[in-house]
């Protein structure tokens, strides 16, 4: 993605989780896309979202990073998360 497309918010101003955080930056990401500046803050808060983007704006990280750090920090018995798709193609 180009830099035009970014913003001013970088990842490691969220707290994430320390091996989140360092596979973000191994994979060369430090600024957030529209999406995920604007939903990465309610959803580390547990708050539910909804949004809408183009393709190849970053929305899987959007709803991922999130769900990724909580299973980091809250080590745990029994299912810790659900992913749905819609369709057989998303799922792989």
């Amino acid at each position: 993605m180009s830099e035009t497309h970014l913003t001013d918010v970088a990842f490691a101003g969220f707290g994430l989780a320390p091996e989140l955080m360092q596979g973000i930056e191994d994979a060369g990401f430090s600024k957030c896309t529209p999406i995920q500046a604007e939903t990465l803050p309610l959803t580390l808060e547990h708050k539910d979202v909804a949004g809408q983007a183009q393709t190849g704006t970053g929305k899987t990280a959007a709803f991922a990073l999130p769900m990724l750090d909580h299973l980091l920090r809250e080590r745990g018995r029994g299912p810790r998360a659900l992913i749905l798709a819609p369709t057989r193609e998303l799922a792989t």
